[in-house]
């Protein structure tokens, strides 16, 4: 099967075909939906990309492979990195598996004592890869230290606004979503959901439906907390002549407000 060509694939886990999902489980094609990301063998995976490994690494992960997805990428992610370095990283970076690639933002996302800035331009390839599920899982591996250096963070990643890829501007905007996705929330932000308008107000006219959506969201993220202050802003950038696109944002920001 080639690993990059385009498919439909099943939505359901009981739908994925065994030689899919053997495929998946081999590192040998691509998922084509989250269901598929979910349904692989990752400790099969594992064994398949790294035969070397040690056997107490692979005691490792085969007990993160054993939790919820997002501590079972953080977990090989951690236990990798402890064994093959940052060597590791570019092998990961550079398969043909998304899954295997996101082996790779949790790597980045373990390495210690590493700044802020360093961090970002290692996980920036991976949050522009062409696969979904990668970019996801870019933004969760290094969401924990941008909320830790929030204000550090805002600053970095509102240059990322002006970005000419969409996936990068994307990025500047659900990193940093008050409540996020299979992820922890951001106290800071849900509080004081002003503090992230460097990155929220370049991207208000953005062309891109992915970064609209995820502009929305964030606003609707927020709205939970702050509704007052997500119809303000939604007020203000509506005045005069807004683009469609702010239209947009702010009908899909509001759904939950009216």
């Amino acid at each position: 099967m080639n690993a990059t060509a385009p498919r439909k694939g099943a939505t359901r886990a009981a739908d994925i075909p065994a030689d899919v999902l053997d495929a998946l489980s081999r590192g040998e094609l691509q998922s084509a939906t989250l269901a598929e990301g979910l349904a692989l063998d990752q400790a099969r995976l594992l064994r398949t990309v790294f035969p070397q490994l040690s056997q107490q690494v692979l005691r490792r992960t085969d007990t993160a492979c054993q939790l919820g997805i997002l501590k079972r990428m953080a977990g090989v992610g951690a236990a990798l990195l402890e064994e093959l370095g940052n060597d590791g990283i570019a092998q990961c970076q550079g398969h043909a598996s998304d899954t295997v690639r996101g082996w790779a933002c949790f790597m980045i996302g373990a390495q210690p004592g590493l700044a802020l800035p360093s961090r970002l331009a290692a996980i920036r390839p991976l949050a522009d890869d062409t696969h979904f599920g990668v970019r996801e899982w870019a933004w969760m591996a290094v969401r924990p230290h941008l909320a830790e250096e929030l204000d550090d963070a805002i600053a970095h990643l509102t240059k990322w606004t002006t970005e000419p890829s969409e996936r990068l501007r994307r990025f500047a905007s659900e990193a940093l979503r008050p409540r996020g996705v299979w992820c922890a929330h951001i106290a800071a932000l849900k509080r004081q959901p002003e503090r992230a308008l460097p990155i929220l107000s370049p991207l208000r006219g953005d062309l891109s439906i992915y970064v609209q959506d995820s502009v929305a969201n964030w606003l609707n993220d927020a709205g939970k907390d702050r509704p007052g202050w997500v119809r303000e802003l939604c007020a203000q950038w509506l005045q005069g002549h807004p683009t469609a696109a702010t239209h947009r944002i702010c009908q899909r920001a509001l759904r939950n407000l009216k």
